[in-house]
């Protein structure tokens, strides 16, 4: 059984707020995530909401930002903040481009060298991290959902739509939908998969639901004053492949609030009380 180190535990609302560090075999190295367990967690295990942080962040981003802890302990829901990226590869580029490389894992699993051993971020949340949980923790990860900000949203939508057996629920705070259409993830698929576009759309949201539809409705907040909006994010082009695909979808556009965590630490408890429904809590 793989062995974790105890970074730091902290009591919050009852529960434990943890931090953890251990061998990846996914990643080719050591990995960090945070996990906060509910005070119901000493009595049963508790149903799981992995939250997948975006561009720069690292396990402590919405772990700290968010504010999911206190909702969190009254619905007996453990929630879990896994870093975005390997960290100290030791690639050239891996380090310096805030849109690349470490802090930029886009949730895939690399095919190009020198990324593919170690950047291999959609195996390790849907496969070991949880393997991982269920043998150290009172976690049920037969009952997970799946959210996420910016590059985090990315992340949330694709696993979901790939997995739907794993994920009961999904929500995501102003996701990237389509990568294959926009700088961010052209830029980082180019690198890390491939120049053949064919080979993305594995990782495209816009793509993935024309495949195969989630169970499930999908939650999504944009901010209607993110900077990132036009460019990057462009929900408009999920809403219609979703309507395309006859997914079941809530889109909803909040006046006034931008990409950071004020936004997401506002919007919170909804997608919270989004998952616990649909976990049965």
């Amino acid at each position: 059984m793989a062995t974790i180190e105890t970074l730091s535990q902290q009591r919050c609302h009852g529960g434990t707020q943890g931090f953890y560090r251990h061998d990846s075999r996914a990643c080719g190295g050591p990995m960090r995530f945070a996990l906060y367990l509910p005070p119901q967690a000493a009595r049963q295990p508790c149903p799981v909401l992995y939250f997948l942080a975006g561009l720069t962040c690292t396990e402590e981003t919405a772990t700290i930002k968010a504010g999911a802890q206190r909702l969190a302990a009254e619905l007996g829901l453990a929630l879990v903040m896994p870093d975005t990226s390997p960290r100290d590869t030791g690639f050239d580029g891996a380090t310096g481009d805030w849109e690349f490389g470490e802090g930029a894992g886009f949730y895939l699993d690399a095919t190009q060298a020198p990324w593919s051993s170690r950047f291999r971020m959609r195996s390790y949340v849907a496969e070991e991290l949880p393997a991982l949980l269920a043998a150290h923790f009172p976690v049920d990860v037969e009952r997970s959902g799946v959210c996420g900000h910016s590059m985090g949203g990315h992340g949330a939508l694709t696993l979901a739509l790939t997995y739907p057996q794993r994920y009961r629920s999904v929500s995501a705070f102003a996701p990237i939908v389509a990568p294959s259409q926009v700088p961010w993830g052209q830029k980082a698929f180019a690198r890390y998969l491939g120049d053949d576009p064919c080979g993305w759309e594995d990782y495209d949201a816009c793509a993935l639901v024309a495949r195969q539809a989630f169970a499930g409705t999908i939650l999504i907040d944009q901010g209607q004053a993110d900077r990132f909006l036009a460019e990057q994010l462009r929900p408009q082009l999920f809403e219609q492949a979703c309507a395309a695909a006859g997914q079941p979808l809530v889109l909803r556009r909040q006046p006034g609030y931008d990409h950071s965590y004020w936004f997401v630490n506002t919007f919170v408890e909804d997608h919270l009380r989004h998952h616990a429904r649909a976990l049965g809590l």
